[in-house]
């Protein structure tokens, strides 16, 4: 359960009003605190060497396909530990139907990631009932 969903009906239209009105700087918050938790892993170290600075992150690290990360994902997936990607502790893998390509991908996820994924919803939801 998300702590949106204890929020009543006004309370989750501000929320969605907030969000929607400061969408850049939610963005640059939420990429400055991603690159900051994340900025001693093994993948990030090997771009951003440390830092967690926002230009050296667009400068150095390339758009990149499934195929460029999934020996990372695959490495967490087969029990080494989640710093490999992720600082927070990876606690699921899900599949991908695999019809992007025709093979499943594994996606790991963390509680944080299901926690957001579910406030979402919530307000995914509020919408729907207007």
């Amino acid at each position: 359960m998300s702590i949106i969903s204890y929020y009543n009906e006004e309370e989750k239209g501000k929320v969605l009003e907030d969000l929607t009105s400061n969408v850049k700087q939610i963005q640059d918050d939420l990429l400055k605190e991603i690159l900051t938790l994340n900025s001693g892993t093994e993948y990030l170290q090997n771009f951003l060497h440390g830092s967690s600075a926002k230009e050296l992150f667009k400068k150095n690290l390339p758009i990149v396909t499934y195929k460029d990360v999934k020996t990372y994902i695959d490495r967490v997936a087969n029990g080494e530990p989640s710093n490999v990607i992720s600082a927070l502790p990876i606690t699921n893998f899900f599949n991908s139907s695999g019809t992007s390509g025709g093979a499943n991908k594994i996606l790991p996820t963390n509680n944080k990631y299901l926690d957001s994924s579910a406030s979402s919803t919530d307000l995914i939801a509020h919408v729907i009932r207007k």
